[in-house]
């Protein structure tokens, strides 16, 4: 390899490149070339790395899925399933006291159901339990969605829709996931997050269609940004990303 750094990477072949697996490496010879086509060919091997360790990644959480399914399924027989289903809901205090008062209490039902009528379900109904947990669920889910589309960046680690988010580099990678020509994400430095914003929010805008409803000099006055703003944005970006057909789902978080 020293004997070929003088020449760049002119003097490898495609194959030769598609054997090397270390992202750095590559980056390192992306930032040395100065040939538009050397580049192109480090930018497509550096695409298809990403993607294996995506796939690779996939697979794993896949299988760990399916262990934790059969892990389920195999803890004692029909009564510790059972009882393993029963523990589960209770957490959920709104599906087991409807399910359970119907049948445990046939008879008193029937005597108490004008006083349960007025005080126990209109209080059942004021709290809204089901509101709470769906709106958590559409969240989780969109933040799952770009931790899992961003999980191959090196730099990137989403937890919140806020810290995680501060020196721009997630909305980045975000946006490079799904126009990685639009700009090389292997230069970007996290410690320059205005420029890392702006990067992101024009591309989104130019090539998504995305409206810009973040401002980055807001952005980088703040200690951490307003987590309903960047949810708010994601979920604009997902929006169009779906109407362009970029992603296919028939949910929406």
């Amino acid at each position: 390899m020293d004997s070929k750094s003088d020449g760049g990477p002119a003097s490898l072949t495609s194959e030769e490149l598609a054997a090397i697996e270390d992202e750095d490496v590559l980056n390192k010879m992306l930032d040395s070339s100065v040939d538009f086509e050397e580049r192109r060919m480090i930018r497509a091997v550096l695409r298809d790395l990403l993607k294996k360790k995506r796939e690779k990644r996939e697979q794993e959480r896949v299988s760990r899925q399916q262990d934790l399914k059969h892990q389920g399924l195999s803890k004692g027989g029909p009564t510790g399933g059972a009882m393993g289903r029963v523990s589960m809901n209770q957490q959920p205090s709104i599906n087991k006291p409807t399910v359970q008062l119907s049948p445990s209490t046939s008879t008193p039902s029937n005597r108490t159901a004008g006083s349960k009528a007025s005080p126990t379900v209109p209080s059942a109904q004021k709290c809204l339990p089901t509101a709470a947990p769906n709106a958590k669920n559409v969240k989780q889910m969109l933040l799952d969605w770009c931790r899992a589309k961003t999980e191959p960046y090196e730099g990137v680690d989403i937890q919140n829709f806020s810290s995680s988010w501060k020196d721009g580099i997630a909305f980045c990678a975000l946006v490079h996931r799904f126009f990685p020509d639009a700009f090389e994400y292997s230069i970007l430095n996290p410690n320059k997050p205005k420029e890392n914003f702006q990067l992101a929010f024009s591309t989104a805008e130019r090539l998504a269609g995305c409206p810009t409803l973040l401002d980055a000099d807001d952005l980088v006055r703040m200690k951490e940004p307003d987590w309903k703003c960047v949810y708010t944005y994601i979920q604009e970006f997902y929006r169009c990303l779906v109407e362009k057909g970029l992603v296919k789902t028939k949910k929406r978080p």
